[in-house]
């Protein structure tokens, strides 16, 4: 499929397309079509590599994570006990963000509580809920 398939299928935009192949998360195949300028070929793994690398951002991975670790998968250097390591870092991280996320939200609650109650006495401090 040609790139404006692909955005169709991916429900990505053709600009991030683009990023995604210049930064070589994606790496679709060139035609003899084209010319000069020869189009890009994606297949059915590509749409499931792109809906991963989504997946992958949304657990917070960075790009270049992402890269490195796709590039480890596609050499073959991946093994059960690495894929738990990987994921098992990333569960760390996301905890440590509901933790912060979890704390902004308890001091946002009661600022609202705060006013609603006339605003009493002191607000609450943001140095009180560790974000």
């Amino acid at each position: 499929m040609l790139i404006s398939e692909f955005a169709r299928a991916t429900d990505l935009p053709i600009d991030t397309i683009r990023f995604y192949i210049t930064k070589g998360l994606l790496k679709p195949e060139r035609s003899a079509k084209g010319g000069s300028n020869p189009y890009q070929v994606f297949k059915q793994e590509d749409v499931t590599a792109a809906r991963m690398i989504r997946l992958q951002q949304t657990l917070g991975y960075s790009l270049g994570e992402i890269l490195a670790l796709n590039e480890e998968y596609r050499a073959g250097e991946h093994s059960s006990e690495r894929t738990v390591e990987v994921l098992q870092v990333q569960i760390a991280r996301l905890e440590e963000k509901k933790a912060a996320l979890d704390a902004a939200l308890s001091f946002l609650r009661g600022k609202v509580d705060w006013i609603r109650a006339g605003k009493p006495d002191d607000a609450p401090r943001i140095q009180d809920y560790h974000c």
